[in-house]
């Protein structure tokens, strides 16, 4: 082997052996490295925080694959691209129940946003069929519109507390769990 190959591979070596032993030498989570809340004001805003970008998300691919699609007519018999368009509403209807769950549970970290969403948690319950419904191109205006009632109910419920939601359209690949 040349010596100048002999340099470069050791000088490789060499990187990589101290970037593996910094990454190794972790040190302590008590050192201030960690981002877990500490403090009651810490918990509650990141359950505030968590809620607003879950319901964002659940109001989002409601309004994106469910009721847009819905009110262009794209779910009667014989539309064109009907059947992706229930299969991507089923997989909507399924992703935002998900969230909407989720951001039920992070309204629980601040007392203010759980005394306004717990009037809700029944109707997100009641969501829990309506994906497969969807898919099957089973759905009526009651189901789309109980959809749309519960987004809004929580909405208004994050608004009243002081985390606003706002839509945020999930990627396709966010709705098949990818």
């Amino acid at each position: 082997m040349p010596t100048p190959i002999r340099r470069t591979a050791l000088a490789l070596l060499l990187c990589c052996t101290l970037v593996f032993a910094t990454a190794a030498c972790g040190g302590d989570d008590e050192a201030g490295g960690s981002a877990t809340p500490t403090t009651t004001a810490e918990k509650q805003k990141f359950a505030k925080t968590r809620f607003v970008a879950n319901a964002g998300l659940a109001a989002g691919a409601t309004y994106q694959w469910i009721v847009k699609p819905y009110r262009a007519g794209k779910f009667k018999k014989g539309a064109e691209g009907q059947k992706l368009a229930l299969v991507k509403a089923g997989l909507a209807g399924a992703f935002a129940y998900n969230r909407l769950k989720a951001a039920s549970n992070n309204a629980k970290g601040d007392p203010l946003l759980s005394k306004a969403i717990a009037p809700i948690t029944a109707g997100i319950e009641g969501l829990k069929g309506l994906g497969t419904k969807l898919r099957n191109g089973q759905a009526s205006d009651a189901d789309v519109g109980a959809f749309e009632d519960v987004i809004n109910q929580v909405k208004d419920a994050g608004k009243s507390a002081g985390a606003e939601v706002k839509d945020k359209v999930p990627s396709t690949s966010q709705l098949s769990g990818g």
